[in-house]
């Protein structure tokens, strides 16, 4: 691919080089990946639970590893220079500041882990009945005797 950029293997492709057609496919991918990344955040943040943030985080770190592949390729491009289209340019410097967003987006997702001030604990109130470290309270809200 580096031959690609360099312009040492003349290939046809949309604009400058012949990577410009896989940047463009990671751009496409890691655009998707990072859409449906989000719809996962925003079910978590709806249920706010354990198993919610881990289909969020999971799919936020896939996310932003193609965003980081798409990222290298882009700031690979960007020094080449030579001739390239606006609309070229106008994507690659999206997928620039999108790499970066999306680093912010798995940072602060991942930020339960550290403290549950930041995410849902095992303790919460609603966790399921019988998962480790759950509070049990009786139904009835009952949570003493009297003597």
């Amino acid at each position: 691919m580096n031959r690609y950029i360099n312009g040492q293997t003349n290939h046809p492709s949309f604009g400058g080089n012949g990577a410009t057609m896989f940047f463009l496919v990671f751009a496409l991918l890691a655009s998707v990946l990072g859409i449906v990344s989000k719809v996962a955040g925003g079910t978590h943040l709806r249920a706010w639970r354990n198993d919610s943030l881990a289909a969020a985080g999971s799919s936020s770190i896939v996310a932003w590893a193609v965003t980081a592949l798409a990222f290298g390729l882009a700031c690979k491009e960007i020094n080449v220079g030579g001739w390239r289209g606006w609309r070229l340019r106008v994507v690659e410097a999206l997928i620039i500041i999108l790499a970066f967003t999306q680093l912010l987006y798995v940072l602060l997702l991942h930020a339960g882990i550290f403290s549950s001030r930041y995410g849902p604990g095992y303790g919460d109130p609603g966790y399921p009945a019988g998962a480790p470290g759950a509070e049990s309270v009786p139904k009835g809200g009952v949570t003493g005797t009297r003597v």
